[in-house]
């Protein structure tokens, strides 16, 4: 007769079992910090019977504690006989050099180690001991610091392949077990100090509220798995809505949304923080759309906003400029269109072309080598038809060109550096085909096919 698992063990195995985390004859990384949760997190996939190696990062934040903690795992991985993978960053100095948090440089590197790791050794997923009560914390510190409905819904039992045994259980089952089995495990002196947003959480806020119902974890769990229903079915509502809002844009990497469409601050928010945009950001964009701020531009971190007249424009901050060198006639690849420069005499067979992306020009008047490149400013030329130079960037302007389509304007100039084409859009008045031209300079512009 097999023996009847602990009650820790069975509340593990039927959550894995119920969001199918792992499978027998899988290979599988446990994060060991050496603190209670991995700990029990190892000892209990090993009891359960999976095929386990462990990974521990040492992040030389607490000087000895550290090196003690790594001894501490490496010795009880020899115990156990799974396999052991360190690695040691130099967190502080990651923090200082991408301007971001000790917790978030640590969250960077151990994350984005552990995908490396489980590639590498062929592993299927990480698991992380992360459990009930730090579910609750999650939410509760999100609630705290502002956050839309995804933000309440704790945290996900899978992301990618990142995966969390432990969240059927609370901190003081996780603690009962490893008594039970006398495990022993190290203690993080930092997590006992109320100095960060979430220890206060653990510490203080969590145990006021255990005061007033003692079945708070429980009831945060609740809440949190009801709240993920409702933002599935959000999402779903939400995905029809954008692609009602969502409009054609022609230009890659670049996205539009129907401006007046966008009504309430909750359907920016769900479009806007997919881009990195802050919720305090979100409303200064949302306190813009009813008025006539056309071309105010907003930047997250990783993307800028433009409103236009009648859209919202989205596209990454990296875009490159152009410039491409053209010594001499013939085809050249500029991203995914082709520069075709070719002459051809002006005779009784030849026709001005009034396509907008060819231009004709007098080759007598211009010179190579040739530049293509992006509107620069102060940038001036004679519009075809008209007398007089102007700013290349006011004529776009009449023109009603956003801002974001100015910075991509390509202009084509001469030796002299003078513009003979704003690309697509005119040639200059100076260059132009008259009854004197002998030889004409045809530049093509046209998508690469």
């Amino acid at each position: 007769m097999s023996a009847v698992l602990h009650p820790f063990l069975q509340k593990v195995e039927a959550f894995i079992a119920r969001h199918h985390l792992l499978v027998p004859g899988g290979r599988y990384l446990v994060a060991l910090s050496g603190g209670a949760d991995s700990v029990a997190l190892l000892v209990a996939l090993r009891q359960l019977g999976y095929d386990v190696a462990c990974v521990h990062c040492n992040f030389h934040l607490r000087d000895e504690e550290s090196n003690r903690d790594e001894k501490f795992c490496r010795s009880l991985c020899e115990d156990l006989g799974v396999g052991f993978h360190t690695a040691h960053f130099a967190t502080a100095e990651y923090a200082q050099a991408h301007h971001v948090s000790i917790e978030m440089a640590a969250r960077e590197l151990r994350y984005d180690y552990f995908e490396r790791l489980r590639t590498d050794i062929g592993a299927d997923d990480v698991a992380v001991a992360h459990h009930q009560d730090d579910a609750a914390e999650t939410l509760l510190l999100n609630l705290i610091r502002g956050t839309g409905i995804h933000g309440l819904t704790g945290i996900a039992p899978r992301n990618g392949h990142i995966i969390r045994p432990l969240l059927a259980v609370q901190r003081g089952e996780v603690e009962t077990f490893l008594r039970d089995g006398q495990w022993s495990y190290v203690t993080d002196s930092t997590n006992l100090v109320a100095d960060v947003m979430r220890n206060k959480i653990r510490l203080q806020i969590l145990p006021l509220m255990r005061d007033i119902n003692p079945s708070v974890t429980d009831a945060l769990t609740i809440t949190a798995a009801r709240l993920s229903q409702v933002a599935t079915v959000f999402d779903e509502a939400m995905a029809q809505r954008e692609e009602l809002l969502r409009q054609p844009t022609g230009v890659t990497h670049r996205v539009a949304y129907d401006r007046h469409g966008i009504t309430d601050e909750y359907t920016l928010y769900d479009i806007l923080s997919r881009y990195g945009f802050s919720p305090a950001a979100i409303e200064e964009v949302f306190s813009h759309l009813d008025g006539a701020q056309v071309g105010s531009l907003f930047a997250s971190a990783t993307h800028e906003l433009l409103i236009d007249r009648d859209q919202l424009l989205i596209q990454p901050l990296d875009e490159q400029q152009t410039i491409v060198r053209l010594p001499i006639e013939g085809k050249y690849i500029v991203g995914d269109h082709a520069l075709r420069i070719t002459k051809r005499v002006v005779d009784e067979h030849f026709s001005i072309s009034r396509s907008p992306d060819v231009a004709c020009l007098d080759a007598a008047t211009l010179s190579f080598p040739f530049t293509l490149r992006t509107l620069a400013a102060g940038d001036r030329f004679c519009p075809l038809g008209m007398s007089g130079s102007r700013l290349v960037s006011d004529f776009l302007t009449d023109l009603k060109v956003n801002r974001f389509d100015k910075r991509r304007q390509l202009v084509l100039t001469d030796a002299n550096d003078r513009i003979a084409w704003v690309v697509g859009r005119r040639p200059d008045h100076r260059f132009r085909i008259t009854s004197q031209t002998h030889e004409a300079l045809i530049v093509e512009f046209e998508k690469n096919n």
